[in-house]
């Protein structure tokens, strides 16, 4: 694993029932979900996962309802026990913290955004995003100033003075998600935010936050049930099936090579020229025009242009253009208008 790693999570497990950790020691790890509740009365909520998240980078952690998501991220942060397994945040082991280590690790290094706002109603908006500097013990001067900082970089400035109740759900979210910047936390962890929005603001909302992420470059982990939002907003995708995690990849990863059936289903739908770059769908053989035009640096497009953006392009004229390495200029292959068609039937 990369020496960048801002989580690692190592053979974590979560069982609910009388005798977890028991359970947990006998269990034959071949078994179902559905065949260890009716052998043990346990339900077996995460099983054996393990993975890796990167500094500055959004996790999106994804799957259908009962699929162990929100409890494996819940994991992470210990709000639900883990039965075993280590999660590594830098170089520390939080499942070995005390309770003063772990409760400075919530008000200091990290914050949750929920699907319910859970915003206090006789607060107004400033207070509101002041909460978690409060209780920390920030000066009241020094609280305001950043809360205002945040409020204008999620688009409420001068509803600072606003109470909850005066806001529709998408601003109310857009507080939310201010007061758990407030702290400058080192890792944010959002908990399905968008879903009980309206598909525009939804929408509205994934594009504020990918804006914020693109400055501030804060390590992010993200819930979703949704693929289209998982694929928008993350830099790699772990889905989960009853526990277990059946694919980690990039958005393009996934969608290009999924591992099974399940994930296969969840890529059904996906504009695939949204996702796949020319890099992933070139042709590794190239013609002797386009070597030529590689010579002369020509009409070169880098490996990871996304389809979607070279359409009109290569659409235009009935030629190939060289596919090169962004990193190193090394020629990896040819793209066409045949190549751009196909990939968008698929």
């Amino acid at each position: 694993m990369s020496n960048n790693a801002k989580i690692t999570c190592s053979n974590v497990w979560k069982l609910f029932g009388p005798d977890e950790k028991r359970v947990l020691k006998d269990l034959d790890s071949g078994l179902s979900r559905n065949e260890v509740q009716l052998k043990t009365g346990h339900v077996v909520a995460v099983k054996d996962v393990s993975f890796s998240i990167q500094k500055g980078e959004t996790f999106v952690v994804m799957g259908l309802s009962g699929s162990g998501k929100s409890t494996l991220v819940r994991c992470l942060t210990r709000l639900i026990e883990p039965t075993s397994g280590t999660v590594m945040m830098d170089d520390q082991d939080v499942t070995k913290m005390g309770t003063s280590e772990l409760l400075d690790l919530r008000r200091n290094k990290m914050s949750m955004v929920f699907q319910h706002f859970g915003l206090f109603p006789h607060r107004t908006v400033l207070e509101n995003i002041g909460y978690g500097l409060e209780i920390r013990g920030t000066k009241k001067q020094e609280r305001t100033d950043k809360s205002m900082e945040v409020l204008k970089m999620v688009g409420l400035e001068g509803w600072h003075n606003n109470y909850p109740r005066e806001l529709s759900g998408g601003m109310q979210q857009r507080v939310g998600l201010a007061r758990a910047m407030a702290v400058d936390p080192e890792i944010l962890i959002f908990d399905e935010p968008f879903s009980a929005l309206d598909p525009l603001i939804r929408r509205e909302m994934q594009d504020e936050l990918l804006d914020i992420q693109q400055k501030l470059q804060r390590t992010m982990v993200f819930i979703t049930h949704d693929f289209l939002e998982a694929i928008k907003m993350g830099d790699h995708i772990a889905i989960m099936k009853d526990g277990e995690i059946s694919q980690v990849g990039t958005p393009e990863e996934i969608v290009a090579n999924p591992v099974d059936q399940y994930v296969k289903d969840f890529c059904e739908d996906v504009p695939k020229y949204k996702v796949l770059s020319a890099g992933k769908v070139m042709r590794v053989e190239c013609c002797e025009e386009t070597k030529k035009m590689f010579e002369k640096k020509s009409d070169c497009i880098k490996d990871n242009s996304k389809i979607e953006t070279l359409i009109d392009q290569l659409c235009e004229k009935d030629k190939a253009h060289p596919v090169i390495c962004n990193d190193t200029g090394k020629l990896l292959g040819e793209i066409d208008r045949t190549i751009i068609m196909k990939s968008m039937k698929t």
